[in-house]
């Protein structure tokens, strides 16, 4: 009798078990119709926050390469009067820093407050370039989170109604709908709005490198123009 009870009890865990394993597309399914329009918008804003990532890092090392050699060499050819020369090399090499000394090039032969305002101004173009759509990934990773807590509002409010309609019989069944909303979309905004935090936070930094070496490479042109020739 103690043996049939026990591989009862046995047969009984290794059901429950069973049912307790649950895919993640299984859970998605189980969560109704609310809690799969949530994801699938979630999963939007998961590959828009991925796709301006990777851009913009890539703009961004790109606009963190610059020649070593490339201020000795505008060096030269400022202090030998060979401007065009300065220009040209300007010209062919595509980064923010090389633009903003290809213009206080162009403003040599005026006041010296004039050439650093020119600067200033195009350092400004440069970083509004650099920072195009970073905006929109913090937007992300606030309102991910926000968008899966709604989800799980309306699981809630599908398992309160669920309750409300019973009769004073409640079906686990139906009741499991709601609650499979609830929980899926909150850990899904979750998801995306710590890629997303991480992936801003990043690219914040990197930009911050390349404005320092903007401004470290403008000071160095601005000291240039003031040494005696």
């Amino acid at each position: 009798m103690l043996l049939y009870i026990q591989e009862v009890a046995k047969e009984v865990l290794d059901e429950n078990t069973q049912e307790k394993t649950l895919s993640i597309f299984q859970l998605i399914k189980d969560g109704g119709v609310g809690g799969q329009i949530i994801i699938a918008l979630l999963f939007v804003l998961l590959g828009v926050a991925l796709y301006i990532y990777f851009e913009r890092f890539f703009a961004i090392k790109a606009a963190a390469q610059v020649d070593k050699d490339f201020m000795n060499q505008i060096r030269d050819f400022v202090l030998n009067g060979q401007l065009e020369a300065a220009k040209a090399l300007c010209s062919n090499t595509d980064s923010p820093t090389s633009r903003l000394i290809g213009k206080g090039i162009s403003r040599i032969g005026k006041p010296l407050e004039d050439i650093n305002t020119a600067i200033e101004n195009a350092g400004k173009l440069e970083i509004y370039k650099l920072e195009k759509n970073v905006s929109v990934v913090a937007t992300i990773s606030g309102a991910a989170p926000m968008i899966g807590f709604l989800g799980t509002v309306i699981g809630m409010i599908v398992a309160i109604h669920e309750i409300a309609n019973s009769g004073g019989q409640i079906d686990i069944k139906m009741l499991s709908d709601g609650l499979y909303t609830a929980m899926t979309t909150t850990v899904a905004g979750l998801i995306v709005g710590i890629v997303a935090y991480i992936a801003y936070n990043h690219l914040v930094v990197r930009t911050d490198k390349v404005v320092y070496q903007m401004e470290a490479k403008s000071v160095e042109f601005l000291d240039l123009l003031n040494e005696p020739i």
